[in-house]
């Protein structure tokens, strides 16, 4: 009941007028127990639970003491925030927004849910102007959306301005690593990364490292078995498995796991980049330039077109090379009943121990992974596996982005009223304060700050990870990016390639038809945008139609990728690099910080 204790002109005027020494203690008492209160919840939550930090104890308290003088205003004030369901989300919801609670007086109700149902309440608050939740937690995914629609909080501006007085001293920006994925076109944040983690490349090490499976391997495919580097090794590999190893200590083993039924988590196995990976698209990190990942041409700051005739990608030789190998790999060496799983469904097979790798895997899975007793896990907590960068496509080209990163990100909408915003706000940068961070990043295995990465915490703990760490400390990371700027509209977006996608993987269409099929899709929703004139100078201006032919010939003499002529041969010779080797390769020791 601390919050309801005030310090105003009133109680002062009685304390000057008691006389009794009693009474003027225990006025004095409360008057003064809510800071000692809150300093006191503060010094029990980082000796108990926000160990280890990269902050000395004395400095965490700095911190906090910070956010109680700063949440003074609003103590008493209960406000609602979302996020998807993700365990690092649960750790905020269960742990970070109780200790909130204790150390401001702010109440937060915290509420996890499913990505699809946070997406369709933020629609909903951004269509009706009515305040649903008052702290995001929404995927970098939207940037786009965001700084088209205005409906979102321009946190440049924020922070310099309206919310000054609640904007931590301490929030070293520059220190996010997700940073540039939440930076619009003109340069201002727009939200903060709250949450990071890649889809990465993840095999089985102990069998790579088999003298037998490698002697084998070498053998039949002239070069070693080890990480692929391109598509064409990790199909090898996949076959090699599936059809002359076969079995493994009586257990029937398969070279790739995948899935496939028409639902929309299908979505996001390919607008969280697979098209990319395969060559879709033109260099530029972290997105491509002129023409991103999902196929959609930019001029300046205006989506442009995303079908091949109007110089987009999305049905081009590249995309649909990438669908074909999805489908084919899961046919031929993926478990029988893959095809008609979804996402949450196929996310735990691998730990059952007879996978040998998996081309989309999130490292969001690695707490799960690790679990003592798993079959893909060593006596001594070691795991079997290893995650690596993954291998690219026949179109890629040196220069492009070669993977997804999901970010979770705080997000505040205009719509929120100013002092619930305000609060708001203050809960947002305590769960990424750098107090908690570390702590958060070891519960959820995410990561947020580069300082996080490289203490020495994550050194002594990344054998027991399979790679997580070393992956995030290299430089390959920086290819590993969201969904950006090109895409003006994600949530009106994104639901056509699941549904489209669903046709090819079902066998309604080819996949030819089938991405022919969303180019137009996201082409009639950018030429409504474009009419409504909803999104102002940025919005969407299509091309006019022309040939395919014109806009391969275009490509080439502007200097650009996208959209690119089918290739001869779509399948050249398999490549792989030795884990090993690999890892030894990239730094030890964190970069030099960059300049604000």
């Amino acid at each position: 009941m601390r919050h309801l204790m005030r310090k105003g002109p009133a109680t002062r005027t009685r304390i000057v007028m008691m006389t009794s020494a009693v009474a003027l203690m225990a006025a004095s008492a409360a008057i003064t127990a809510p800071a000692f209160a809150d300093e006191a919840a503060a010094k029990k939550w980082i000796d108990s639970e926000f160990q280890p930090s990269t902050l000395s104890k004395d400095d965490q308290m700095k911190e906090m003491q910070w956010f109680i003088k700063a949440a003074a205003p609003y103590k008493g004030m209960e406000i609602n925030a979302v996020s998807e369901t993700l365990t690092v989300h649960e750790y905020e919801s269960k742990t970070l927004a109780k200790a909130f609670e204790e150390i401001t007086g702010i109440k937060v109700k915290h509420d996890i849910i499913q990505e699809g149902d946070v997406v369709e309440k933020i629609q909903t608050q951004m269509q009706s102007g009515k305040n649903v939740y008052d702290a995001w937690i929404n995927d970098s995914d939207f940037i786009g959306t965001h700084f088209r629609y205005g409906q979102a909080v321009d946190l440049t501006e924020w922070m310099a301005g309206e919310g000054k007085d609640v904007t931590n001293p301490g929030l070293d920006v520059n220190d996010f690593i997700g940073k540039s994925f939440t930076t619009a076109p003109n340069g201002h944040l727009y939200q903060l990364p709250d949450q990071q983690f890649a889809n990465l490349y993840w095999f089985r090490y102990d069998w790579f490292s088999n003298p037998e499976y490698k002697a084998k391997f070498k053998a039949k495919y002239g070069y070693d078995l080890g990480v692929p580097v391109n598509w064409s090794a990790y199909e090898d590999i996949a076959d090699f498995f599936t059809n002359d190893v076969k079995e493994i200590n009586g257990v029937r083993v398969y070279g790739h796991m995948d899935y496939g039924k028409k639902d929309p988590s299908l979505g996001w196995r390919f607008t969280d980049a697979w098209l990319s990976m395969a060559g879709n698209g033109d260099r530029g990190i972290p997105n491509g330039l002129p023409v991103d990942e999902w196929g959609i041409r930019m001029e300046g700051c205006r989506p442009v077109g995303s079908s091949v005739e109007r110089g987009g990608d999305v049905n081009g030789p590249a995309a649909v090379y990438s669908i074909v190998k999805y489908l084919d790999w899961m046919k031929k060496y993926a478990p029988p009943q893959a095809q008609g799983m979804t996402f949450s469904e196929s996310g735990p097979v691998p730990s059952q121990g007879n996978i040998a790798q998996q081309i989309f895997w999130y490292t969001a899975f690695t707490a799960d992974m690790v679990k003592p007793g798993l079959p893909v896990m060593n006596a001594d907590g070691t795991p079997k596996w290893r995650m690596a960068p993954s291998p690219h496509g026949a179109y890629w080209k040196d220069g492009m982005k070669l993977g997804y990163q999901d970010v979770g990100s705080a997000t505040l909408l205009k719509s929120t009223p100013v002092d619930r915003r305000k609060a708001a706000w203050l809960y947002q940068q305590f769960i990424v304060s750098k107090t908690v961070s570390l702590k958060k990043s070891h519960v959820g295995l995410t990561f947020i700050r580069e300082s996080d990465i490289w203490d020495k915490s994550f050194t002594e703990r990344a054998p027991k990870l399979g790679g997580l760490i070393e992956f995030y400390r290299s430089p390959a990371r920086v290819q590993w990016t969201p969904t950006g700027n090109n895409v003006p509209d994600y949530p009106k977006l994104a639901q056509l390639w699941w549904q489209n996608i669903g046709d090819a993987s079902s066998g309604a269409k080819t996949p030819q038809a089938a991405m022919d099929s969303l180019a137009a899709a996201q082409d009639s929703v950018m030429e409504r945008l474009e009419k409504s004139g909803v999104q102002g100078a940025c919005g969407p201006k299509l091309n006019k139609k022309e040939t395919a032919e014109y806009w391969f010939a275009k490509s080439a003499k502007d200097g650009n990728i996208a959209p690119q002529r089918k290739l001869a041969n779509e399948k050249p010779k398999g490549e792989t690099v030795d884990y090993d080797t690999l890892i030894k390769s990239w730094p030890a020791s964190p970069p030099k910080r960059a300049s604000n």
